[in-house]
């Protein structure tokens, strides 16, 4: 064996991460798979994420206070785009619900797809602007744990 070889082999051995992953058990044949990475997972996280980015925006600007906002053609693309979403979330229930994998995240994505149209008509029928600010920061919360519900790493059943 050459001399770097053997220096790396030493290395190797004495470094405690390797020790440590060494250490760890194997994953569990049966364990949770992320669908994180699946198509219409990751639509849902960037359509969320999007969604979030101008509620937040408009909780900032004070946007959705202004005359005529929630009548106009941005809410009301807002909102189309919003329905879109609970469906595509809805659809993401039914896949993890046939593939009987997923109880927690089916039953959450289910959730969210009902309660994304309540979180919006709530900001549309706010009627004071402390109100809406509720309403808004409600709905931003939602979109944000459509996000993090399909990102964080599955865990076992209990």
């Amino acid at each position: 064996m050459s001399c770097g070889l053997a220096i790396a082999s030493m290395l190797m051995l004495t470094n405690p991460d390797v020790a440590l992953a060494a250490a760890q058990p194997p994953a569990a044949v049966d364990a949770p798979v992320s669908v994180a990475g699946e198509p219409l997972f990751a639509d849902i996280v960037a359509r969320s994420g999007a969604l979030k980015a101008e509620v937040d925006g408009w909780a900032a600007n004070g946007a959705a206070d202004q005359s005529g906002f929630l009548t106009g053609d941005v809410f009301a693309g807002f909102k189309a785009r919003a329905a879109e979403l609970a469906d595509i979330d809805m659809q993401g229930h039914i896949i993890l619900r046939d593939r009987g994998t997923d109880g927690d995240l089916k039953c959450i994505l289910r959730g969210i797809s009902e309660d994304i149209p309540k979180k919006v008509e709530a900001v549309e029928t706010a009627a004071t602007a402390p109100a809406r600010a509720v309403a808004l920061s409600e709905l931003s919360y939602l979109l944000n744990d459509n996000v993090e519900v399909i990102t964080a790493p599955p865990q076992p059943e209990s």
